[in-house]
């Protein structure tokens, strides 16, 4: 992590798709060069340029290789007398998939199944 340290009122200018910041848990990257390869687009981090973009980055729940991607925009952090807390994120986002079960697959594959054991029949009924 780059040794620079940031003012959150310094944050605050780089709010412009020519000179983009944001903070996500007191860490600042330099998100300029971001926004053509953004997933989500560039507005998303238009919007969130220059401000703690941290709730709005752990809600979106991003991928183990987006946490590691974005070590490469690090540029600093926010000065000790700016911090925040930072959150832990929220327990469904650290939770695993479930294994795949026979309840979860009746449950989504049962109704059209049906539909179409039902379609199939009226159809066998009114046409013989």
């Amino acid at each position: 992590m780059a040794d620079t340290k940031f003012t959150r009122k310094e944050i605050e200018e780089r709010n412009h798709r020519g000179n983009a910041a944001i903070i996500i848990d007191n860490v600042v990257y330099d998100v300029t060069e971001f926004f053509d390869d953004h997933p989500g687009g560039v507005d998303v981090l238009l919007d969130n340029a220059g401000k703690d973009a941290s709730k709005c980055f752990h809600d979106v729940g991003h991928s183990d290789i987006a946490l590691d991607w974005r070590q490469k925009f690090v540029i600093g952090e926010v000065v000790d007398e700016d911090r925040r807390e930072v959150l832990e994120r929220p327990a469904a986002v650290l939770q695993q998939a479930e294994p795949l079960s026979l309840a979860a697959l009746a449950s989504v594959w049962g109704p059209p199944l049906l539909l179409a054991l039902l379609a199939a029949l009226l159809y066998s009924y009114l046409f013989p």
